[in-house]
């Protein structure tokens, strides 16, 4: 009885735990060409005096859905993240696009960030107004647990705003 009840608790939990993690909005739109959004991004940072954040990812890892919701939720973060930088979702994703044209663009825009898949995903690439690789931030420092810790991204974002990096 007790193994039934075990076993009953645990498939609940599973299935909560999938259900939760595909209830996150998707972020990256899987359609738009990588490097004209950094472009565009570049474009308004250049004019707002912003650095350029690339969180890059994909809609297929749940790790980067739930960065983009806690950065969301957390007035902190969100407020600095919006004085100091344009965010944008960079998607990468290992099994498309299928085209050769699209493999191309998707590898042009990997080596732009200086191949930062290295370090798992999300990765977040910050680039200065010129497009200029100023950090690559593996986000397994910011996790805890299941989840992120707000002092660690706190942290990683002020170290990195455009102040911060001129002194």
């Amino acid at each position: 009885m007790k193994k039934s009840t075990l076993l009953a608790l645990v498939a609940m939990l599973a299935i909560t735990t999938a259900t939760a993690q595909t209830a996150l909005p998707k972020v990256y739109d899987e359609t738009i060409d990588q490097n004209e959004q950094i472009d565009n991004a570049l474009k308004q940072a250049k004019r707002e005096g912003k650095f350029v954040v690339c969180q890059v990812g994909g809609n297929w890892c749940p790790w980067c859905l739930r960065f983009a919701d806690f950065i969301t939720k957390d007035n902190d973060i969100s407020t600095l993240i919006r004085d100091n930088f344009v965010y944008i979702h960079v998607n990468y994703s290992p099994n498309s696009p299928s085209d050769a044209k699209g493999k191309a663009r998707t590898a042009k825009m990997m080596k732009r960030l200086g191949n930062p898949g290295r370090f798992g995903y999300p990765v977040f690439v910050v680039l200065d107004e010129h497009g200029k690789v100023v950090h690559t931030q593996d986000s397994s420092f910011l996790e805890e647990g299941q989840g992120y810790d707000k002092d660690k991204v706190l942290r990683f974002f002020k170290n990195w705003t455009p102040k911060a990096v001129r002194g």
